[in-house]
């Protein structure tokens, strides 16, 4: 008793002590994490590009490929929470370092792999460790940095992941085209190694004094079925049937356990994720933000790889250069909107964001199939202007809300909230897109004179058409094969646009929620935690 006492005392854990060397440096704390939050932003995108060439190489089926990237976003999506969690209990250093050692063993082990099972395998394995690094690097920020630079902090932070998610397909494709498909994993084994050794040097373990000290077990199962539950219904409503027994049981068993994992939260000593977080309007609102920015942003650019590939028919590697304008944007607008995060707190940045972003995904709704690169990067640039704020200041609202000891938690449900909104704008936008496709395609392949189908060709048509391919049966003669691939990206065009319409509505409403937002209460708490 009379050792805490002295503990809580002592002046060093009130007042912020000024780093000295090396270790526990603000800004090269940053530039660590950066370095491991990087993989695993890039790895969300790059392997996409990869899979075709997995496929040919390994013999795998559609439903393999399928799962090289649902296995990973599952086991990403399910952790996240739980993976805050162990930070805040062990500490954000070792928690982030196990995340680089595990996630850079995993990307060498798939790159080694001659089987599509053990790709598939090691990419859960990929999203568990992934899960480590991410609310870890969010945790060891918020305790490094003092309040008035912790915004152009995540400003950057939120930067290299905006990057590393869109300059994947860039990367990707080069990889793939001018080395093999296993370099996009190898790639990640010198870079953990970087982060590895930067983080032994650099990074200092912060934790707060009233950090978690067990474990909420069935809080942790019920929160990992319940979100396991949710995505891969999402991941599979457009393939098994939004009404199918199957999605609905999914529905059914997640929505249990996410009443149960409620219930449980209230009556045990140290819960998960404290119900009380959420008493916090910005807090809340943050989060809510967080999945309605990521449904407007992922769900969209799920759509833009298709027409820039498929419409008009680009390369990976080129369609990656096309998307350089939001990339390019993102990079410069993040630390500026850090600076005026800090300047004037972050809802007006966060509300005019949000609208930029709504504008710009009402701009991509009017594309066609001969819109120019030019129209196209001015579309694109704006949408990378107004996302920069929302990564940047939905992040401060939300882990800047939480107290220091759940700082970890707070970035995980950021972590999980984007998950789970990319999943939802996928999900809900693919069923838009099949929407029209059903409804239109028809009437479009009778006004241009085509052979007349039966409804399982239909049926077969509509999927290509859905992702902007013709349905051009071998030894078809040219110009009727010019006329089915005009009738595809019209089809195509038309859903693309009503998606993207819905998009910007989701955007709207999501500036409206940001009107709920301001600068994280407990901010100061951070670099005057106690460090061990």
């Amino acid at each position: 008793m009379t050792s805490q006492t002295t503990v809580e005392k002592a002046p060093q854990d009130e007042i912020p002590v000024p780093a000295k060397g090396l270790r526990g440096h603000p800004w090269l704390t940053l530039f660590a994490v950066a370095i491991g939050v990087m993989m695993v932003a890039l790895d969300g995108t790059i392997v996409a590009i990869a899979n075709p060439a997995i496929q040919h190489n390994l013999g795998a089926s559609l439903q393999d490929v399928q799962w090289i990237t649902n296995g990973y976003m599952l086991a990403l999506a399910v952790s996240l929470i739980t993976a805050g969690k162990l930070g805040d209990r062990f500490g954000h250093r070792q928690t982030f370092l196990i995340g680089v050692v595990g996630f850079g063993a995993a990307s060498g082990a798939i790159g080694l792999s001659h089987s599509v099972t053990f790709v598939i395998a090691f990419r859960v394995l990929q999203g568990l460790f992934g899960a480590l690094l991410m609310p870890a690097a969010l945790g060891l920020l918020r305790a490094t940095f003092p309040a008035e630079k912790l915004n152009m902090a995540i400003g950057i932070w939120g930067m290299v992941i905006g990057a590393s998610t869109a300059g994947g397909p860039i990367l990707g494709g080069v990889l793939v085209e001018h080395v093999n498909w296993q370099s996009v994993f190898f790639i990640n084994v010198p870079v953990g190694v970087i982060a590895l050794l930067l983080g032994l040097v650099i990074l200092r373990d912060h934790r707060a004094e009233n950090a978690p000290k067990s474990f909420d077990i069935l809080g942790i199962v019920l929160l990992s079925v319940a979100m396991f539950c949710m995505i891969y219904a999402l991941i599979k409503g457009s393939e098994w049937g939004w009404t199918s027994g199957g999605i609905l049981v999914l529905i059914a068993a997640a929505v249990v356990c996410f009443v149960l994992f409620a219930l449980w939260e209230t009556k045990v000593r140290e819960p998960l994720i404290p119900l009380g977080l959420f008493r916090s309007v910005p807090l809340s609102a943050g989060t809510v933000l967080m999945i309605l920015m990521a449904f407007a942003f992922m769900g969209g650019l799920f759509f833009v790889t298709f027409y820039l590939q498929n419409v008009h028919r680009m390369s990976a590697v080129n369609s990656g250069l096309h998307l350089l304008p939001l990339t390019g944007m993102m990079i410069v607008a993040s630390p500026i909107a850090g600076v005026l995060i800090t300047k004037l707190g972050p809802r007006i940045p966060l509300v005019g964001g949000m609208v930029c972003t709504a504008v710009a995904m009402f701009g991509m709704s009017r594309l066609t199939i001969d819109t120019g690169t030019v129209t196209m990067s001015i579309w694109f640039a704006l949408l990378g202007m107004g996302l920069a704020p929302v990564m940047v200041g939905a992040t401060e609202v939300i882990v800047g809300n939480a107290p220091l000891e759940l700082s970890g938690v707070a970035g995980g449900l950021q972590q999980a909230g984007m998950q789970v909104g990319g999943s939802l704008g996928t999900a809900v936008l693919g069923a838009v897109m099949s929407s029209v496709v059903t409804s239109k395609l028809p009437d479009n392949w009778a006004a241009a004179k085509l052979p007349a189908m039966t409804p399982e060709q239909l049926s077969g048509s509509s999927k290509l058409v859905e992702v902007g391919l013709g349905p051009i049966q071998p030894n078809t003669p040219p110009q009727v094969a010019a006329k089915i691939a005009d009738v595809a990206h019209d089809t195509f065009v038309s859903g693309m646009s009503t998606a993207f319409t819905v998009a910007g509505i989701v955007a709207v409403l999501a500036a409206v929620v940001a009107l709920f937002t301001k600068r994280g209460e407990n901010a100061q708490a951070g670099a005057g935690a106690g460090h061990i």
